[in-house]
């Protein structure tokens, strides 16, 4: 057993699968992220709520080590990013948020899942017939095993989604972040997506979703944290039972409701490419672990807000 591997066991029982501690994260003069702190316990649910360009796809980024911190620390189930050997990255899954990602791409559904499990020293851990069966547990997952050989291309939005989604989960993750799920996604294929989101959080798997609006998956929410210019401006346990974490703060007095709960859009939080730039410049490699960023081959996601 390999000593990450060793430290993962040692560390996950115990500890939150992610453990945000006031986070700064600065591209060239801009300002992205001011001091913000999360915890994300096992088995919840937290939506990141606010308007575009607010830090919401940055912050989940960040934690995947994706963006540098200029501040702060992330830890992913107890192991700090600072030591990224140490990170249990088998456990973590990413959903980017461009479905067009797999638009006209020339592979399968199955193809498409098994390129998740390519990683730095894995080369050819998507070949053998252990992965295919892992691919198509994967695609089990999200009710697409009977298109495993289906051209990605022909696929509806709603479906592209789920394909991207088993190709995270094809490593088996217990932590999930998805960055805008039901963007993209036609009304009759929202449901379907939030049906199988809601299978994963039967399962166990802790999920962290970036929303602009809950909408179809406002039943599957544990807690809203809401953003606004870089900062969390409130957070709301939407779970009478669940108190909120004591370094998390208290809603605002007199903020309407409504807007936290995701049922309508959050006020403009200033012009969106000032608050998130396209960081397509950044080297990916020289940040996470490939198969965080789920790059396959003949398919390219682009991570950029």
């Amino acid at each position: 057993m390999s000593a990450a591997l060793k430290h993962a066991h040692a560390n996950s029982p115990a500890q939150p699968p992610l453990k945000v501690d006031s986070i700064d994260v600065v591209m060239g003069s801009t300002h992205i992220l001011h001091q913000v702190s999360l915890t994300v316990e096992r088995g919840e649910s937290v939506a990141l709520l606010g308007a575009n360009g607010c830090g919401k796809s940055t912050l989940i980024k960040a934690c995947l080590g994706l963006y540098p911190l200029a501040g702060g620390d992330v830890q992913l189930f107890g192991a700090s990013l600072s030591k990224r050997r140490q990170v249990p990255w088998m456990q973590v899954g990413y959903v980017p948020q461009r479905v067009s990602a797999t638009a006209g791409v020339p592979a399968t559904a199955l193809e498409v899942v098994r390129s998740g499990l390519l990683g730095p020293g894995r080369p050819f851990a998507s070949w053998g017939g252990g992965a295919k069966a892992q691919a198509l547990e994967a695609l089990a997952q999200v009710g697409l095993a009977k298109r495993a050989n289906d051209h990605v291309q022909v696929f509806s939005g709603g479906q592209a989604q789920r394909v991207m989604i088993a190709r995270a989960l094809v490593r088996r993750p217990q932590l999930l972040f998805l960055d805008e799920p039901l963007a993209g996604v036609d009304r009759a294929s929202r449901q379907g997506l939030a049906d199988c989101l809601a299978q994963l959080r039967e399962q166990g798997i802790t999920l962290v979703t970036v929303l602009h609006e809950m909408g179809e998956l406002a039943g599957l929410v544990d807690r809203t944290v809401t953003l606004a210019d870089g900062r969390v401006v409130a957070s709301r346990s939407l779970v009478a039972s669940r108190p909120l974490a004591a370094h998390e703060p208290e809603r605002e007095p007199g903020r309407d409701q409504r807007r936290e709960s995701g049922r309508e859009p959050e006020p403009d939080c200033g012009p969106e490419p000032d608050c998130e730039p396209d960081c397509d410049h950044l080297d990916p490699h020289s940040a996470a672990p490939a198969y965080v960023h789920h790059h396959a081959p003949n398919l390219h996601l682009n991570q950029a807000d």
